[in-house]
Order: structure tokens, then C-alpha cells, then sequence
């Protein structure tokens, strides 16, 4: 097991190879490294879909003057890479690929749809808010299939919605 892992504050896990990033570039980077020897990659996270274009690497500073906008640019879409490159041939072994969707609107309509604009195998969505999703010891979910199928995982903790996770993957 290959965990990539940014702004986590948690132990390693226990035979886990852990590969620490801080961007959504280094990301990307680890994730195609690993995914070239995986039979499934899970992509339990999701960067963000915008980052700024010119970072300042000091605090900007209030002034009488209001700040310039900050110019965002796009983040590189893993989950859709690799499953381009699977369907390219470049990730033979890679069987299953997973995404997770953290939806506030729409969920279900919003999930089929990445689903089909991603490709990948799995979609896992789950409505995001106030005490749901993020920070939280429980959740549900919504498990979307590339066949059309849909897998209700109803609001627990979030072990058990992993464990049916992996049931998925494994199947």
C-alpha cells in the first residue's frame, strides 16, 4: 500500500508507504509514480480544483489600498488522468481506479456526471455542509459504479463506510 498524503497530521499507517506532498503538482507527481505499479488506486481525497497563480511567500499586508484579486488558475485533475492514461494503455495492471465526490448540490446528478466525465470504475459521493462530510466521525455515501449501478452506504462511522468501500473495490 502506497498512501500519498498532504496536511495530514495523523501516525503513518502501519505498512503503509507513505509519500508526504505539499502541492497539488507534487501530488500528481506521486500519485502517476505509484499508480504505474497499483492493481487499485483510491483517491480517498480530492485537491483542490483551483490554486493561486502567484503565491506570495510572505503575508500581504493590509493597507489603506484594497488588495489586488488573486488570480486562480486550475489544479491538474488526477482521478481524470489516470483514467486516461488506463485507457491509453500506459497503467496496465491498474484494475480499479475510485473517486470520491464531496457534493453540496445536486449530489446524485452532480455524481453521475463526474463519473462519466472522469471514467473511472467508482465514485463515491457524499453531500458536504455544516456537520457533514469534513471533520466529522460519520458519514454516508453514495457509491456510483461505470455499469450504472448505485450502492447507498448509510450514515455511520466512517470504518465502516471505508470497509464497504473496499468490499467495491475488491469485487
Amino acid at each position: 500500500v502506497t498512501l500519498v498524503a498532504a496536511n495530514v497530521a495523523l501516525p503513518d499507517p502501519a505498512g503503509a508507504k507513505v509519500v508526504p506532498v505539499e502541492s497539488a503538482e507534487e501530488l500528481r507527481a506521486a500519485v502517476l509514480e505509484a499508480a504505474a505499479q497499483a492493481d487499485a488506486v483510491v483517491m480517498a481525497a480530492a485537491v483542490a480544483d483551483f490554486r493561486p497563480a502567484a503565491p506570495s511567500a510572505s503575508k500581504i499586508k493590509k493597507t489603506a489600498a484594497e488588495p489586488d484579486p488573486i488570480r486562480l488558475v486550475k489544479n491538474p485533475d488526477v482521478l481524470a488522468e489516470l483514467c486516461e492514461r488506463r485507457r491509453a494503455g500506459r497503467l496496465p495492471r491498474t484494475k480499479v481506479i475510485a473517486g470520491f465526490a464531496a457534493e453540496t448540490d445536486d449530489v446524485l446528478a452532480n455524481g453521475r456526471e463526474k463519473l462519466r466525465r472522469k471514467g473511472c470504475d467508482l465514485l463515491v459521493v457524499n453531500r458536504v455542509g455544516e456537520n457533514l462530510g469534513f471533520g466529522t466521525p460519520d458519514n454516508a455515501a453514495v457509491v456510483l459504479t461505470a455499469d450504472g449501478e448505485s450502492v447507498e452506504i448509510p450514515r455511520g462511522p466512517k470504518e465502516d463506510l471505508a470497509d464497504r468501500v473496499w468490499d467495491l473495490v475488491a469485487a
